[in-house]
């Protein structure tokens, strides 16, 4: 992994941070940035110990999405390979979405294209006042197709009917009213906000917090019938009977802190 793309830390025990670092390129990402990303996540996937991870940027900009000459070799790709090239990218937001720990993005500058794509990824975004987004594709003539389902999902379909065709910028405070974003907070306090979601987020089960999300993507968009009740009452059933619930539920009654927050 070449360290200039990417800084991966540990700020604190259970806690990752992936840092893009391309300020000179404004983040942008191409197939090789994608790669890395890609790969790191499937890391701290694997990695029992990490809890919570935290997803920055270095700079002016969060991510001016695609990088210029990467868009420059795409377009001597033919179909084949721009589809495969395509779906590498829809991978890595695929990845970052249903991450088993949760992601909490810091959007310190301008998120454009695939970087509003990896803000609405995240579980948790929070943006600084100076942050500005821009869902550009169109004025290229393309389509913001790979990061759809993530941005529909977060600012709703009537909001990405205007923003997918206008290609128009919108502030910090726009992108919260929408739901892009969490919170919007002063630029110097924007590691700290992160910290006090992180703090939240350390107690809580771990495999509590990867059912949770799992949860939501099974039952969003779903009419609430017969198959929805008999699913989420075996999915309860499960987490009571888990090993983590069981001893979850034996702290708080014996009131004693439980042992994942030990470790």
């Amino acid at each position: 992994m070449s360290e200039d793309r990417l800084i991966i830390a540990e700020p604190a025990p259970g806690v990752t941070r992936v840092t893009l670092n391309r300020p000179d390129v404004h983040n942008a990402f191409d197939d090789v940035l994608i790669d890395e990303l890609d790969k790191t996540f499937a890391r701290i996937d694997d990695d029992e110990s990490v809890r919570v991870v935290v997803l920055a940027a270095n700079g002016k900009s969060f991510s001016a999405g695609a990088d210029l000459n990467w868009m420059k070799r795409m377009a001597t790709y033919d179909r084949g390979d721009n589809v495969a090239d395509a779906i590498r990218l829809g991978e890595l937001m695929h990845r970052i979405a249903t991450l088993s720990k949760p992601v909490i993005g810091l959007i310190q500058g301008a998120a454009y294209g695939g970087g509003v794509g990896l803000v609405a990824c995240c579980d948790i975004s929070i943006a600084s006042e100076r942050a500005r987004f821009c869902l550009s594709e169109v004025k290229l003539g393309l389509i913001p197709a790979v990061i759809s389902p993530y941005v529909v999902e977060a600012i709703g379909a009537r909001q990405a009917r205007r923003y997918f065709v206008t290609a128009e910028r919108f502030d910090a405070h726009q992108a919260h009213k929408m739901g892009l974003v969490h919170d919007v907070v002063p630029e110097d306090a924007l590691d700290s906000e992160g910290a006090k979601f992180v703090e939240l987020l350390l107690p809580n089960g771990p495999r509590a917090m990867a059912a949770a999300k799992d949860l939501i993507a099974s039952v969003a968009h779903r009419p609430i019938d017969r198959a929805v009740i008999e699913e989420t009452a075996r999915r309860i059933a499960d987490a009571r009977a888990g090993a983590e619930g069981r001893e979850g539920v034996s702290a708080f009654l014996e009131k004693r802190p439980p042992n994942w927050a030990n470790n």
